[in-house]
């Protein structure tokens, strides 16, 4: 089957959604037999986001070959249950500095070098390689920014384009939009949509569909007006509320017709849609008894979009537990050894997720300390599993001086350190799917019930192997390594309720169908501790 294009486009304000409504696309596509890949392109000029602050620009996610991708591509694996590539991120940064090797290698011979035609020819090259690399039915790409942004225009020209190479019934155009509603005078507002959409026309993109971002259902009425004056069929002007589970969209956009339309407009024959699976899922959600509730810790929590990844994957592990969760974060710069019991008083389970530098540490540490000594169920996640060792080796084998070059480069006693071999390689970062063999007969074999898992990584620094050795008559084991490169994956402390850490990073491959069995045992675990 020749692979068809979805373009996602979004105006009027940022943060509309439109990579949920991407996903829930794609997720409902899916469900009708077609294999579906996703990408995004995002307007910023670093190359990825992997040296942004999580405070200007959320979490990074890393894909199996060891991409540092948008936030998005999350959300796009959560929903379709495919596992993405490099292909799936592009950035401004990415397609000059290619156009630049490009002109610099001689390739364009001698020609001057413009944004019309190398790099929109380079963004199609993006694109189409997704096509070629995932041997897709269905490829969806959205926009990232809001049509109007300076920093978008090449993408939306080159999108344009992208119809006129390959044809207007294997390219369909999505854009999303707010419908503001005004309090003091009561009435839901088209004008920004009418607006956006003449913005996006002008640069030569008709859109084919139009979902409207609103927080409360929009009239009949002003749907027939949008589609009057945004020249599109009112069946293809679509409604997306404010829902309280994200995972209900797929189901708000079927009983919509959305899926059928895009195939009708694509020339699709699929399978009927079978959303069986999903909704039985959605449901579950909605039955779900109690609560459990759950501490996140971390220097980054002024910003949900920071641990957006390990969020979703406690809700993950609440939804196989049948139980509601709330999460609270709390800032680690906030605790000391003497508010810590106030300030974690009442809570079932604490994590700590990854992170980095020295901001913080002592209150994180404080933490740890704290679960340990009163048996509060833990779950840590890279750092968090780099300070638990230091934590353990400081406060019960009495090495006080242990700690992390990450820390303090002068340590005497570098219990967490950078390989050699990484730092030969002039790459330090350790990223993307490695294997972790599985120690038996601990707590971590017991959760997984395999020898040999995947998981994905983003680090630099790891247990420094010289001193696994002081640790071998402890409460504290080390239940997980890989063989390969010879580095401590898990750990785990004996005389506790649960207390485990890993190196790697399980929210990258949670879904909210597939829970990561740690999240699905550590809000089991929570759930046993009562008051």
């Amino acid at each position: 089957m020749k692979t068809k294009f979805i373009f996602v486009t979004g105006g009027v304000v940022s943060s509309l959604g439109k990579g949920i409504n991407a996903s829930s696309i794609g997720r409902l596509l899916k469900c009708r037999g077609l294999k579906v890949f996703m990408q995004k392109l995002d307007p910023y000029i670093n190359v990825d986001p992997g040296k942004m602050s999580p405070l200007q620009h959320g979490e990074v996610f890393v894909t199996d070959d060891g991409a540092e991708t948008d936030l998005d591509l999350g959300h796009y694996e959560r929903f379709i249950d495919e596992n993405l590539n490099r292909y799936s991120s592009v950035t401004t940064g990415k397609i000059y500095l290619k156009v630049i090797e490009k002109e610099r290698n001689g390739e364009y011979d001698g020609a001057t070098v413009q944004v019309i035609p190398h790099i929109t020819n380079e963004i199609k090259n993006s694109i189409l390689n997704v096509a070629k690399t995932s041997k897709a039915d269905i490829v969806i790409t959205e926009i990232g920014g809001t049509v109007g942004d300076i920093e978008s225009l090449p993408f939306l020209e080159a999108i344009r384009q992208f119809r006129r190479d390959i044809g207007y019934r294997d390219t369909m155009y999505i854009h999303n939009t707010l419908v503001p509603y005004l309090e003091n005078s009561g009435e839901l507002k088209t004008k920004p949509t009418q607006h956006s959409v003449k913005e996006l026309r002008s640069l030569g993109i008709n859109p084919d569909m139009i979902i409207l971002r609103a927080n409360r259902s929009i009239p009949q009425s002003q749907k027939e007006k949008i589609a009057l004056f945004c020249d599109v069929d009112v069946e293809a002007v679509i409604e997306a509320q404010d829902q309280t589970i994200l995972y209900e969209m797929p189901n708000i956009f079927a009983q919509q017709g959305v899926d059928s339309y895009i195939c009708r407009h694509l020339g699709l024959n699929t399978a009927p849609l079978d959303l069986n699976k999903w909704s039985e899922m959605i449901l579950k959600i909605k039955n779900l008894k109690g609560e459990v509730k759950i501490g996140l810790v971390g220097k980054y929590v002024a910003l949900k979009d920071s641990y957006i990844s390990v969020n979703e994957s406690l809700k993950h592990g609440a939804y196989y537990n049948n139980t509601n969760i709330k999460i609270i974060p709390i800032d680690s710069g906030s605790l000391t050894n003497e508010n810590i019991k106030t300030k974690l008083d009442g809570f079932q389970g604490i994590v700590i997720p990854g992170g980095f530098d020295s901001g913080h540490i002592n209150g994180t540490m404080a933490t740890i300390k704290f679960v340990r000594e009163n048996k509060i169920p833990f779950l840590g996640i890279c750092l968090g599993m780099h300070l638990s060792v230091i934590e353990y080796a400081r406060n019960v084998l009495g090495f006080t001086a242990a700690s992390s070059i990450e820390f303090d480069q002068a340590t005497p006693m570098p219990i967490i350190t950078v390989k050699e071999s990484r730092k030969e390689n002039g790459d330090s970062m350790r990223l993307g799917l490695y294997d972790c063999e599985i120690k038996p007969g601990t707590k971590a074999a017991a959760i997984y019930n395999k020898k040999t898992v995947k998981e994905r990584h983003r680090h630099r620094y790891e247990i420094n192997n010289e001193y696994i050795k002081f640790f071998s008559e402890s409460d504290l084991t080390f239940s997980g390594f890989n063989n390969d490169e010879n580095i401590v994956e898990l750990m785990e402390l004996n005389n506790h309720p649960f207390f485990i850490a890993c190196q790697y990073r399980p929210e990258f491959l949670s879904r909210p169908n597939r829970p990561h069995p740690l999240f699905t045992s550590f809000i089991s675990a929570a759930m046993q501790r009562h008051f």
